[in-house]
């Protein structure tokens, strides 16, 4: 199975691996991803706790197609609740 390849500057062959989702129950919604990402795909989103009347913060995947498999939200995340994956080449 082959994957979408790109290269490097110095053209070394790179496979970019996209976002895929974010797990909420790990994610604390410092906002650190959302700012390192350039293309707008994540989106800060609350959930109101009915049982508890306690707010939940985190980032979640709003645009996924306009990734660019960069990975930079990623390696700022504190708490790595990203999950990425290569693309199949067509």
């Amino acid at each position: 199975m082959a994957h979408i390849t790109g290269l490097t500057k110095d053209k070394q062959v790179w496979t970019p691996e996209f976002v895929v989702c974010i797990d909420k129950d790990i994610c604390i919604g410092c906002g650190r991803c959302f700012k390192a990402c350039a293309k707008g795909i994540l989106s800060f989103e609350e959930e109101v706790d009915d049982d508890t009347d306690t707010i939940k913060a985190f980032m979640k995947v709003l645009n996924p197609g306009k990734c660019i498999g960069c990975g930079a939200c990623g390696r700022t995340c504190p708490k790595s609740c990203f999950s990425f994956e290569a693309v199949e080449a067509p």
